[in-house]
């Protein structure tokens, strides 16, 4: 049962929970001062900012998917795993919305949308297996195949393990690639498929990928392609500089989220000092979900499969949604569409870039719900388009 906002009930959906033994060296005498423990309550005092009332819970997903021969973390223990997870209050009969962050990000990076989000749909967010402050294997995946099967499967086992039927899927950049990659192995559970700046839609002919190609050719760019290739992950770096990483995590969240796209304020001091704290423990916790880079990525982060040769095998409704300024190319959601056979739409949220959430929320919300009216509106047909939105 949820408790009142700030207070979130915290539960196990299994029987046999794991308790991490917690280190003898106080925190403030570790190179790297984080635990699981750190998270959650970063977690918990980012989600302060928010009204709705919600519960946080740990959901086991077992040790593996049924009939694999591998493991979640490609060993050989039977030690469970769990997927963290936030669910927000609802109306009854409110469809379902599962969200999924991005790489580098979990799922408290929504914090300006719950409160809108759950006055129309039973939003339940989640912290990737290997990400936030879900369980965090060794990662031990060799090639994309297994990668996105570590993600897929362990979705999969998570939506058994909370009994859910149905529901609407949205995924934020590699959270895109993963959202379509279950969709296209599990269309029955997809009602529609919300993809914000997804993965996986660019081509060859992307004039950043033309760039990354050029550059490559340079001394720095063979030193950087090598780096990549070995699987050095920013988190690496963060974690290298031990007590001076929160300090550095300031200046990314500070310099990212400054005004670019309108003179509006993206966070305030409070907002901004919350999810460098939530942003710093999640990022130099155990490296697990994270080493996923070099598999899902090529150099210069243009996916190694693309989405783009499995539209014509889509069947599930999709909508995309860009910032106007996305890094994400959204021509190659319109080359994806034309090979589509369902309903497809391509939205625009103008003063805003690749976390349009952040920094537009409010066209980030005319979106869904222009995304969702189906699910939201008795009219679908006589509901206009949101003022300041642009269909591509």
């Amino acid at each position: 049962m949820a408790q009142e906002v700030n207070k979130p009930a915290f539960r196990s959906s299994a029987s046999t929970t794991v308790v991490k033994r917690k280190s003898s060296w106080p925190s403030l005498l570790r190179w790297i001062p984080t635990s699981t423990h750190h998270i959650i309550a970063a977690e918990k005092r980012l989600l302060s900012l928010v009204k709705s009332p919600y519960v946080q819970e740990k959901v086991n997903i077992g040790s593996g998917s049924p009939g694999s021969k591998v493991r979640w973390f490609r060993s050989s223990s039977n030690e469970p795993r769990f997927i963290n997870t936030i669910t927000f209050d609802s109306k009854e009969g409110s469809p379902t919305l599962v969200m999924i962050h991005g790489y580098a990000a979990s799922q408290g990076f929504f914090f300006k949308n719950f409160d809108y989000l759950a006055n129309h749909f039973q939003v339940i967010a989640i912290d990737m297996l290997g990400w936030g402050g879900s369980s965090r294997p060794d990662f031990k995946c060799k090639s994309t195949e297994e990668t996105e099967a570590w993600f897929v499967d362990s979705l999969e086992e998570w939506r058994k393990a909370k009994n859910i039927s149905k529901f609407i899927l949205l995924g934020h950049s590699l959270g895109g690639y993963i959202a379509s990659k279950y969709a296209l192995k599990h269309p029955e559970h997809v009602q529609h498929l919300i993809l914000v700046g997804p993965a996986g839609f660019s081509s060859e002919s992307d004039n950043r990928f033309k760039w990354f190609a050029r550059f490559r050719e340079t001394w720095k760019g063979s030193i950087m392609y090598h780096l990549w290739e070995s699987n050095f992950t920013p988190q690496k770096l963060v974690r290298g500089l031990g007590p001076w990483g929160p300090n550095l995590v300031r200046k990314y969240t500070t310099g990212r989220f400054k005004p670019v796209y309108s003179a509006e304020i993206v966070l305030t001091e409070e907002q901004n000092r919350l999810l460098t704290d939530y942003a710093y423990h999640t990022t130099v916790a155990k490296a697990s979900g994270e080493l996923c880079l070099k598999y899902i990525f090529s150099f210069g982060a243009m996916t190694r499969k693309l989405l783009l040769n499995s539209a014509s095998e889509w069947k599930v409704p999709t909508t995309f949604i860009y910032g106007t300024d996305d890094w994400m190319n959204y021509e190659g959601a319109q080359e994806a569409r034309k090979r589509m056979v369902i309903p497809c739409e391509i939205i625009r949220v103008p003063k805003a870039g690749h976390f349009v959430f952040l920094e537009n929320p409010e066209g980030f919300h005319s979106a869904m719900w222009y995304a969702c009216r189906r699910f939201l509106s008795p009219h679908i047909d006589s509901q206009p388009l949101p003022e300041g939105l642009e269909l591509a």
